[in-house]
This record gives C-alpha cells, structure tokens and sequence, in this order.
C-alpha cells in the first residue's frame, strides 16, 4: 500500500454556464460568493477544471499530479489511461440545457472528441420536471434535420418525468437534454465533448444564439438508439435498515446506491478507487487514525491502494452513491 494516500477530498471546481442557478452552494451550505453556480466538478482532472486536493497532507496538490505520483495505487489496475478516467459533477438547471449528444467510443475515433457516456442521479425535481434522453422511435436523420430547422426539436424527444431519488443512463450517441428544475448528480467518462442540437431559440450573454454543432452531432447520433434510459435499480444487499443498490454496471463506470444505517468496512482489491457522495446524513471514513466527516454534498475519492476503509453513520443512517470501475 502507498503509505501516503488516504480519503482524498477536493476542492469544487464550478462553472457558470447561463442557465445554471444557486442552489449548489445554498442547498449544500458551501460558503460561495453570489453568482452563477450551473455544474460543481467534484472530482476532476481536466486542465479546463483541475481539481486540488483540500485535505491532509496532500493538500494544495492537483489531481493531475497526484494521478502522475500514485499511477495505479490512486486508480486502481483496472485503470488503462494516463488521466483520471471518470469526471463526477454536480449540476443545477435552473433553466433547460441545451439538447445535445455526446461521440461514443467509435464515433470519438472515427471523427475525433472525447467520448462520453454518462448517467445521471436526480438529487432534487421541482414539480414537473424532466428529463429528455433518446429520440422517440422512427425518428431518422431526415425528421431531426426538419426539426431543427423548424425549432421542433423537443417533439421528437423521449420526456421522461422525474422525482428524486430516479437514474437515467445516457450512452454516448444518444441525443438528451436535462429540464429546468432539475439538481443532477452525474457521472461520466472524463471528457467535455459536446455537440448542441438545439438550445431552445435562447441567447447567451452577448446577446447572440449560442454555437450550433448540428454537422457534428448528425454524425455521432445513434439512429439505432432504442434502449430505455430509465435505471431500474438491483437489490444487492438487505441486512435490517442497510440497502445496497446497484444502479448501473457500465462498460466505464458502476454507481451502487447505499443506505448505511449501521458500520461497515469498504473492502477494496486495489483493482478501482471508491469514490462517495452523501447525498443525506453524516458519513464517518477512517484510516489509520485520519478521519474525514463527510455531510451531504461531499465527495471523497478513497484511492485503490487503500485495502479497507470503515464507513461510520454519525447520528443516523446516511444515503449516498458509490462509484468504481466496472
């Protein structure tokens, strides 16, 4: 084990894209300046939004160094890419985003970007909301283009009304787009390629539309799509009032749900990190005498190096995700 590493937190990296609001840093009670809060990157090695280390001795260092120091012992050997290869974030739609769609795997290395496959974990919906994820069936290149052009685009959308507590899976290739009212967890390849099919007729802070990628986008959507977006969570564990939940088993990423009403230890085989967001109550991680407090909406990365890492409820049972390779 790699003496050094322990429960690594790091300090948000936020984004103010114009249709995000405030409800990150007010919900969560982060001290934030007033502003524009639409995506808090939690844990993050992108140059465009370098996360750095806050706790421990580690503090002050970037990801990006730390994933050059510690290699495998932070990501585990399941873990094939020089950089990071999740990207976890927290995102506020106050307003709708844009309908887009991400390359995925094959598109990426046909035409160039990042892929991206993603899922989001609805935190909080105000009456009404949505997501809009997949195209509806028959929908072919020819009825989108029409679309577009005619600002019709949302008719073609699968809607899908949702409440806290529902997953969405979002495969690179499918065309999405997140509703107005909607606090998102997400989790997705490490990548920022996206491609706007459509943004609703609005304009950005200069008073002009904001850039199309509609040839772009035509290229990489899945016209195949048909599968349901919508998660259907597995029951893995049911011992008292502790549950484990398996959300998603991706090719890139597993998200299990968790309600920890009583300690465990996190067994780990050095093959992925674990990374936890507390989504209610206040979690407890030890290590060899370093103790990090978790309270809903934290973040914490325990590195695959670490072999065990006992989970404490403090003052009740705690709610939270769980993320690792597949």
């Amino acid at each position: 084990m790699a003496t050094e590493l322990y429960p690594l937190r790091f300090m948000p990296v936020y984004k103010d894209y114009l249709w995000g609001g405030q409800l990150i840093p007010q919900k969560y009670h982060r001290q934030a300046p007033p502003g524009v809060y639409a995506e808090s990157w939690e844990i993050s090695d992108r140059l465009d939004g370098m996360g750095v280390a806050c706790n421990g001795p580690l503090a002050g260092a970037t990801f990006r160094s730390l994933v050059q120091r510690f290699g495998q012992e932070l990501m585990g050997t399941k873990s094939t890419t020089p950089a990071f290869p999740l990207l976890i974030k927290l995102i506020d739609a106050r307003e709708k985003l844009s309908v887009q769609v991400h390359p995925d795997d094959e598109s990426a290395r046909k035409f160039g970007g990042e892929a991206k496959t993603e899922m989001w974990y609805v935190l909080d919906a105000q009456p009404g909301s949505a997501l809009y994820c997949g195209l509806k069936p028959g929908v072919d290149r020819a009825k989108l283009e029409q679309a577009i052009r005619t600002r019709t685009v949302e008719s073609l959308l699968n809607r899908i009304p949702v409440q806290a507590g529902d997953a969405v899976y979002v495969p690179g290739g499918r065309v999405h787009a997140i509703d107005a009212g909607c606090l998102i967890f997400e989790v997705q390849q490490n990548s920022n390629t996206t491609y706007r099919v459509y943004d609703w007729g609005r304009v950005g802070a200069d008073g002009k539309p904001r850039p199309l990628h509609i040839a772009e986008a035509l290229r990489v959507i899945n016209w195949n799509d048909a599968g349901s977006p919508k998660v259907q969570p597995t029951q893995l564990v049911a011992q008292g009032e502790t549950r484990v939940e398996r959300l998603i088993n991706s090719p890139y990423f597993r998200v299990e749900r968790y309600t920890l009403a009583d300690p465990c230890n996190c067994h780990g085989d050095g093959s992925s990190f674990r990374i936890f967001f507390v989504m209610s109550g206040t979690l407890q991680l030890t290590l060899d005498g370093h103790v990090e407090l978790l309270t809903p909406g934290s973040s914490c990365l325990v590195p695959a190096a670490v072999p065990e890492c006992p989970l404490d409820p403090v003052d009740g049972p705690v709610s939270l995700l769980r993320i690792t390779l597949p």
